[in-house]
This record gives structure tokens, sequence and C-alpha cells, in this order.
């Protein structure tokens, strides 16, 4: 053999021999890799050829969200939500052409049943050639509270979360507006595509969680974590505090007014939480300083992610602030942001002697047989105060509600607290209206935090208890009665 020709031996020796490696290393360590590949048809094809697990709600009747519909056409099952507008923030939609959100994305493997928890059950459908079936989920969500949080937000663009404070259950989670899953579910690929671009057109933005995933300026709720570090820090309710007209922001030519008659010029902790006075919590703030107050919205949940099964944003609290930025950011503004779920969270702490807990939206996941595969256990993130300040912030709470903004989320025979806000983001823009709080009876608790964004309102505090404060109310009430 020549030698040009022995080069050419060589080179294509090595060629078969790396192709060999690349295909045995694909088929042992990327299998997983290229089967999850949003371009691999193939799988796709044989994943929606799944009988997929139902997602159910946490009533005794298990109210189904979610399900599989055995139909006639080349994927043999159809993803199908019977009351998929009410629940499309939990459940997300299952998409040939557009993935998965929500529920349907974070427990894709277990409702696919490809999860590793039912590789017996996948072994056994095999040797007895039975059809493979997913696993389903059950929730926590209450669907008489998730329907009142609806009824009551009435297509309002806004959202709202109810939290059990003593375990971090999600009873409730509703974003206004939203959408049908169905649509984008659909097997007719072109319909299925239509809705989805009308979906992500539209400028109310139907797709978004706006509960979760969404972070906005929390307002004066956020009062609430400025007077818990007031009083983590040894400051009493009845501790008076500077409460004038006007202050000017240190350092600047502006000043931060009030949106309500404080009554007086040195009011006590208790009174400025009632009438949401700016500027005695802006010199709150001030006194305590910026160590203070982060640590006190960290302790509460800021900077860090929760409720990983609808991929929850983190709220902000915002690092290196200025005397002005601090006073503007212990009112809830500058670069504060929080999402609905989070104010629910600072709620349902202090509600909870000052413990806080994991959210959570999956309680149990069960195999075929109905066999559970795995169930979740409440767990605390941490403690945000002492239980002794938070009793006292709930009692300061409480007199929002009966002598304060809050009135309107009273209810009869409860033991209700509350804290209303306003935020403006942009002068441009309507503001956000804004009411977080806590109903307690007969032993049973409940945090509620509601929001109304671009709301149809003056620039006033007062109104998140004229607008938001109602539809609190009733989601109380609904979780409780």
């Amino acid at each position: 053999m020549n030698k040009p020709i022995r080069r050419v031996a060589i080179v294509t020796m090595i060629m078969f021999a790396l192709l060999l490696a690349n295909g045995s290393y694909a088929a042992m360590f990327r299998t997983q890799e290229l089967n999850a590949s949003a371009l691999n048809r193939r799988a796709r094809d044989a994943e929606f050829a799944q009988d997929r697990g139902a997602i159910v709600a946490g009533d005794e009747n298990k109210t189904v969200l979610a399900e599989t519909t055995e139909i006639k056409d080349r994927f043999k099952y159809l993803r199908t939500y019977p009351d998929g507008e009410l629940y499309a923030a939990l459940t997300g939609y299952y998409s040939y052409d557009h993935a998965r959100t929500g529920l349907e994305n974070s427990y894709n493997t277990e409702l696919a049943g490809t999860d590793d928890s039912l590789f017996v059950r996948r072994l056994i459908d095999m040797i007895t050639n039975r059809t493979p079936q997913g696993a389903s989920i059950e929730t926590t969500v209450l669907p008489e509270v998730q329907q009142a949080a609806a009824q009551a937000l009435d297509g309002q663009k806004g959202a709202v979360v109810a939290l059990d404070p003593k375990t971090g259950a999600v009873l409730g989670l509703v974003t206004s507006p939203t959408f049908d899953p169905n649509e984008i579910a659909s097997h007719d690929i072109s319909k299925s595509d239509k809705a989805y671009q009308e979906l992500n057109a539209d400028k109310q933005k139907p797709l978004t969680n706006r509960a979760a995933r969404e972070i906005y300026p929390p307002g004066s709720t956020f009062k609430l974590v400025t007077a818990a570090a007031a009083l983590e820090a040894g400051l009493k309710p009845d501790s008076k505090v500077a409460s004038p007209d006007k202050l000017r922001l240190p350092g600047t030519q502006t000043d931060l007014g009030n949106d309500s008659n404080c009554g007086g010029t040195q009011i006590t902790i208790s009174q400025a939480l009632n009438v949401s006075c700016n500027t005695a919590f802006a010199n709150l703030g001030l006194q305590l300083g910026q160590e203070k107050l982060q640590a006190q919205a960290q302790k509460f949940g800021f900077n860090q992610r929760h409720l990983s099964d609808l991929g929850a944003a983190a709220s902000q609290f915002p690092d290196e602030l200025n005397a002005s930025q601090l006073a503007l950011s212990s009112i809830g503004q500058f670069d504060v942001a929080a999402s609905p779920l989070q104010m629910a969270m600072v709620t349902a702490a202090i509600a909870n002697d000052g413990v806080l807990m994991d959210p959570y939206l999956v309680n149990t996941v069960r195999g075929p047989d109905l066999q559970p595969i795995s169930t979740h256990k409440p767990a605390q993130v941490g403690t945000a105060m002492s239980p002794e300040n938070a009793r006292l912030l709930k009692q300061m709470m409480v007199g929002v509600v009966t002598d304060g903004t809050g009135g309107r989320a009273a209810i009869d025979g409860f033991t209700v607290g509350g804290k209303t806000g306003t935020a403006q983001s942009d002068p441009k823009r309507k503001p956000f209206a804004w009411f977080t709080s806590f109903a307690e009876v007969d032993g049973k608790q409940v945090a509620v935090a509601v929001m109304i964004e671009d709301a149809d309102i003056e620039r006033n505090d007062i109104s998140g208890g004229r607008l938001a404060a109602p539809i609190a109310k009733a989601v109380m009430k609904a979780a409780l009665e």
C-alpha cells in the first residue's frame, strides 16, 4: 500500500472511531437531554401519546383542574382543562409547539409517567403490555377560595393570593386577565399556534402570572416590614415618631407628603399604621437605617425565590441606599418591588407568631394506582420576628381595620387585620391598589394579598382600602366559613 492510500485509510479509521464514540456517548449520556429537546419531534410525539396524569384541587371531591381525554387522532390523548380560565395561572398549559408552563412544566415527568420514581411501574407496564399512565398531582388549592377570588377581582387587571399561615399552603392564586389553556393545548397545530400568538400579542398580557412571577412597587403595604423592623429594634406600638405634613427628603429639594391626615406632628407607630402616614414611616426608616430595614425585609423572604412550582420571581429590597432613597424605600417606593405572593407571605408570617412558612402548591404526587409517591411536608423559611412582636403587630393591623384605612375588610365574627397601599411606578400610568390582610376564626387562619394594576383611582393610600380590601374580604370569608 503506497503512502497516500495509507494516510487516507488512517484518516478514515479515525473518523469512524470518532463517529462511533460520539454515537456511544449520545446513547449513554445524552438520551435525556435529546429527548427533552424542543427540536426532537419524535420524543414529543411519543410524549403526546402518553396517558398523562390529572391535576386536581385540594378539596374533598378532588376537583379536576387538568385531565387527559382519549380521542381518535395521531396523538390518542388530548389534554383538557374543565375550568381552564379559573386555574390557568396554576396548571399552565401543555402544548405541542409551545412547550409547557405552570404545574404542567414543573411536574412534567411525573405527569407524563417518565419520572424515575415511576420506573417500577413503567417496567410492569412494559412486561404486561399495559398502556403507561402518568402520576396525578394533588394541589393545595380550594375551589371555593379560587372562585371567590376570581369573582371578586371581576376582570380587573391584578392578582390575588391566599395562604394558610400555619403551613404555607396556597389556598388560592388568581391572576387577571387570564386565558383558556384548552386553546393552546389543541391538537390542531395551526389553531393552537394562532391562539398562542394572539394571547402573546395581547397588550393586557393574559399569559402573565401577576400573582407570583411579576413584581410591583408594594406601596404602603411595605410599611408592615418597616413596623416589624421598628418593633424588633426595641420600639413599641406607642413609641412616638415625627409626622410632619411634609418631609424634605435628605439631600434633595423634594418634599414627601401624606395622602391622609396623620393626626399631629408627633404620633405613635400604631397610629401611623392606622392612617398610613408616609412622613412618619419615612422618618422611622431613617431612624432604623438601611441595615436593619434590609435585614427585616429578607427575613420576610425578600431577595429570595419561593414557590418554585410556578417559577416565582424574587421580590426585591435594594442595596446601597442614600438617605432619600432609604426614606422612600421605607414606604414601599423607590426600587422596592414585591409580588402579591410575597406580601401574602409577610402577612402570613405576622399572623403565624412571626414564623414564615415556605409557600407550596402541590401536596401529594400519586401513582396510577393512587398510592402516594411523594407528600409535601410544611417547612419553615425562618423566623421573621419574635412571637411577642408579631402579636403586637397583629393588633396594630387589627387597628387598621377597626379604626383606620382598612375598614372595608371587616367581617362580623372574625378577627381581621390588614394594611392598605397605593403605589405608583410611573407618573404617566395609573397607580397600583394593594391590600394585604389576615383573618382568624375558631382557630383557623388565612392570609390574603390583593393587587390591582392600573387602578382607576386618584393617587391616595385610601384607594387600597376602597378597591382591594373588599376583594380580600370575600376571599377570607370563602376560606374560613
